[in-house]
């Protein structure tokens, strides 16, 4: 009997997890801009290589640990961006794990001598998985260790394919965007049940309302406001930030948890410190937890790198690039 119950506890466990789950969220959007939005892939002057880090909510066993790695190339003669975007989410003493890998394509359409819009869609393959030897029910506690361990029902892995898409529009002071992500819906049941992954909306936007140039292509200096808001399921997130960009240090604050338009009021506030030279960026932020978990999550360390390089001369770029104004973290 205790069995019994044992496995339909574990059962309702991941069935509820798996339902209710809602994607990780970077709080350094822009330092990991394909995972915020495809359009972003090749909007560079030429190659970005760029690697992200979140660990949230140390204090808690089983931390929730998020790691993604990506690459695009601009394809200027075409008007367009590439890419691949790798990320991979683990949680909890079992190792529940989400494992995606997309391939990216955007395309820059010139409305006029100042606006642009640029659409762009991932393909994805999402893999689930979870250790099941690491978690420890009920039934194997005993007043002086554990008894021999439980052998849940068997189950296997979960593997399913996936489609993302946005579009992003700019000037060279203003951008605006919008992503719809999880549009194949993927399984997430480990025993066949009817549970998905639920469609993710992302709005998000900013202006740059001081900036000051050298040579017509490298800002010296700047200063930057923006939102970025999403829903997923039955949840909603709202951000709203400023960034100051003084070369080579950038700083910034985010407030999370606008009331009304976030499910959790008041969550956090949300300090970043970078610094930005003419290849690399190195940004580290801190999700200072303010909601009734203050005393029990440690908040979240987020660490990003991203590698710029190119070879064209200052001509070629002065002809070829179309900067989004957007912070980079």
């Amino acid at each position: 009997m205790v069995r019994r119950i044992t496995y339909a506890f574990f059962l309702c466990f991941i069935t509820l997890t798996e339902s209710l789950g809602q994607d990780p969220t970077f709080s350094q959007f822009y330092a990991n801009s394909l995972y915020l939005a495809p359009s972003f892939a090749g909007a560079t002057e030429q190659y970005r290589f760029a690697i992200n880090y979140r660990n949230q909510w140390p204090s808690i066993p089983g931390v929730f640990q998020t790691y993604s790695i990506s690459f695009d190339k601009a394809l200027s003669d075409f008007n367009s961006g590439i890419g691949v975007l790798a990320t991979y989410d683990v949680a909890g003493e079992g190792n529940l794990s989400t494992t995606n890998i997309g391939l990216i394509y955007s395309y820059d359409f010139n409305i006029n001598n100042k606006w642009h819009i640029r659409p762009g869609v991932m393909f994805k393959f999402y893999y689930l998985g979870l250790d099941i030897s690491k978690l420890l029910f009920n039934s194997q506690l005993t007043g002086s260790g554990t008894v021999p361990s439980v052998n849940p029902p068997p189950f296997e892995n979960v593997a399913d394919v996936d489609f993302t898409t946005s579009a992003l529009v700019y000037n060279d002071r203003i951008w605006a965007g919008v992503t719809f992500d999880h549009l194949l819906v993927p399984k997430t049941s480990f025993y066949g049940d009817e549970a998905v992954v639920p469609v993710k909306f992302n709005l998000f936007g900013g202006v740059q309302v001081l900036r000051k140039t050298r040579l017509l292509t490298t800002i010296q200096e700047s200063l930057s406001f923006a939102m970025n808001f999403q829903k997923q399921g039955s949840f909603y997130q709202s951000d709203i930030g400023v960034y100051y960009f003084k070369e080579p240090l950038i700083f910034g604050l985010w407030y999370r948890g606008i009331p009304i338009i976030t499910s959790q009021a008041g969550d956090a506030i949300i300090g970043l410190v970078g610094i930005k030279t003419g290849q690399l960026h190195i940004g580290y932020s801190y999700d200072f937890t303010i909601s009734n978990l203050i005393t029990s999550t440690s908040g979240a360390h987020e660490i990003s790198l991203i590698f710029e390089f190119n070879n064209l001369s200052l001509g070629q770029r002065r002809n070829r690039l179309r900067s989004i104004p957007c912070p980079e973290f």
